[in-house]
């Protein structure tokens, strides 16, 4: 690997988000000079489910997914990240430990604000707090989304709404062309909610159909309009 080089806040993605975006100058300078910067390798944790939470994780570059442990074991992909995202800021509001995993997808730059500096952040500024708040309650709205398409969406229509949240949370700004992405069969299940052979037989079906287009773990959308009316059908 190449040298690596602590992220500058005023130069990150996160400072085009609500949250970080009504930061004064000087409030970045005070996350800069607390903040610790690492580097994750695919399939690294960033943090563990259970685990102490310590402060917020400010996503610089790459691709991360949020998962949570059912009872029998099995991991549920609840959420997907990109740079410029936040992670862990409702455990650190809520409770002690935190509630969910983040596990690196491909290669990762992650900062991590300690708590303190994030409460001081939070009660300091009202903007940031109230911008805080939408994400908090945007989330909520999200994850009540997903519990009732996990209870009456038949696995077709979730699977092709995991594909349009894919390219929609990682597609690059200004990119035209068809979107495509890497996915492991296993990742593509435990976000749709099935067992990975479910998933495997479904996208062959949408690969026979011209809908997406597969080498590997390579995904490429052709149709995404065709994704979007199988998705919709039970809305």
């Amino acid at each position: 690997m190449g040298k690596f080089f602590t992220p500058v806040c005023h130069e990150c993605p996160s400072r085009n988000t609500p949250l970080m975006g009504c930061c004064q100058a000087d409030e970045l300078d005070f996350i800069s000079a607390n903040k610790v910067s690492h580097r994750f390798q695919k399939g690294q944790h960033i943090f563990q489910e259970g685990g102490p939470a310590l402060g917020l994780h400010c996503v610089q570059q790459g691709k991360i997914k949020i998962t949570k442990a059912s009872g029998d074991g099995k991991e549920q992909i609840i959420r997907l990240a990109k740079g410029g995202d936040m992670l862990g800021f409702r455990s650190v509001l809520a409770g002690p430990h935190y509630s969910t995993s983040a596990v690196a997808l491909d290669d990762c730059v992650v900062c991590f604000i300690p708590r303190a500096d994030f409460y001081r952040l939070w009660q300091s500024n009202l903007q940031f707090s109230t911008s805080l708040m939408h994400m908090m309650a945007r989330a909520l709205g999200e994850a009540e989304l997903q519990m009732l398409h996990l209870a009456y969406k038949p696995v077709r229509e979730r699977l092709a709404g995991a594909l349009l949240m894919l390219q929609r949370t990682f597609r690059q700004p200004g990119d035209a062309g068809p979107f495509s992405t890497s996915i492991s069969r296993e990742d593509l299940a435990a976000l749709v909610g099935t067992a990975k052979e479910t998933a495997t037989r479904l996208m062959s079906e949408f690969k026979e159909a011209g809908i997406v287009a597969t080498r590997g773990s390579q995904v490429t959308i052709l149709k995404p309009d065709s994704l979007s009316q199988l998705a919709s059908l039970y809305d």
